[in-house]
């Protein structure tokens, strides 16, 4: 079997002299590569809005739109922002000059006539760099689908022996099989609930999305379908629940069960137990807003990284359990929506979950 061929790594050459064009093309010019010629700043932009490019070698002194100029759109644009730029100029060696490069952009700025062997070895770099990173992203999507596929093959085997366990539990006659029965209940739903996190993970990182159909839903009673589920695990814990205008909107309404889920149970288990827990609801035109608060208090260099995934690895609370996903996935699905999940923390306040979900 003959192995793939690599696609070839594209690079812009942009200069509005054919003569310098040319001269660069033949000088770059290698197998795996393939080259792109622009003559004009327009020109290129146009090539970028079809190809993706390792490496952008631009002529600061072009008519129309000057190699600065085009720097500065690059960088505006999500699909070429992060293309290494070089500068090449035939100007004088100014440091003024050379530092706007910098400012716009560029990763060198090099002056005319140009060092054969330093522009092919400062390309060559940047050639490899973009290979290596596509083959990252190539082993990196290729585990997101091994999980996933292990995940979901798991979810089957793991679900025959809670129902077995279940079966076999009014035949438990003793106190201590009856405990140790409903320990091995409650493990093995902590490594479904586990699974199910990877799955989640797996579809974002994969572009698959994380939510599924849409209908018309009232929002503050999916909020007391929580709450009651919630109870029933902390009796004296008190949730207060206050909803004000229309809060209905067209949304995934299991997913939205397990963005609220996820917050309740965050603020009961982390919250001040003898403060409410507050949900707190308000809709307007655009929107329906719901708000998860308590008295508790998320230290400030946890709060940049609150929406991580695998963060439970770096919290030092012995309340903290499973992988660390829910907040991930949480925000995940939000963004699904159109909308937004923020935090906010203080001493003062406490801290508030706020989730904003469009109307649909």
């Amino acid at each position: 079997m003959k192995s793939a061929v690599p696609e070839p790594v594209k690079f812009l050459i942009v200069d509005d002299t054919e003569e310098n064009l040319v001269a660069l093309e033949a000088l770059l010019r290698r197998p795996g590569l393939e080259i792109l010629m622009a003559r004009s700043g327009s020109e290129a932009l146009e090539f970028l809005l079809v190809h993706e490019v390792a490496l952008a070698i631009l002529d600061v002194q072009m008519p129309s739109m000057d190699g600065f100029e085009l720097a500065e759109l690059m960088r505006g644009a999500e699909r070429s922002k992060h293309v290494p730029i070089i500068f090449v100029t035939a100007g004088s060696s100014d440091p003024h000059r050379a530092f706007k490069g910098y400012e716009s952009g560029a990763v060198d700025f090099l002056f005319k006539p140009i060092e054969p062997s330093i522009l092919k070895s400062k390309a060559h770099i940047f050639f490899e760099l973009y290979r290596q990173r596509k083959d990252l992203e190539t082993s990196l999507r290729l585990n997101d689908m091994f999980v996933g596929i292990l995940g979901h093959d798991l979810r089957s085997p793991l679900g025959t022996i809670i129902n077995g366990c279940r079966l076999v539990e009014p035949e438990c006659k003793s106190e201590e099989s009856q405990r140790a029965l409903g320990r091995m209940i409650a493990a093995a739903e902590r490594m479904a609930g586990m699974l199910t996190q990877m799955l989640d993970l797996t579809r974002a990182r994969l572009g698959g999305g994380v939510v599924g159909p849409k209908r018309s839903l009232d929002v503050v009673s999916l909020v007391h379908t929580v709450v009651e589920e919630v109870a029933v695990n902390h009796p004296g814990r008190e949730m207060l629940v206050q909803a004000t205008g229309s809060t209905v909107v067209t949304a995934d309404a299991g997913r939205l069960l397990q963005v609220f889920s996820n917050l309740v149970i965050n603020a009961v288990n982390h919250g001040t137990s003898d403060a409410p827990v507050k949900i707190e609801l308000w809709g307007d035109e655009a929107e329906v807003v719901v708000c998860v608060s308590n008295a508790g208090f998320i230290p400030a260099e946890l709060v940049p990284t609150i929406f991580d995934p695998f963060r439970s690895g770096r919290n030092t609370s012995s309340r903290s359990s499973g992988l660390g996903l829910g907040l991930y996935i949480s925000k995940q699905i939000m963004i699904g929506h159109g909308g937004s999940l923020d935090v906010d923390s203080s001493h003062d306040r406490g801290t508030a979950f706020t989730a904003r979900i469009p109307r649909g």
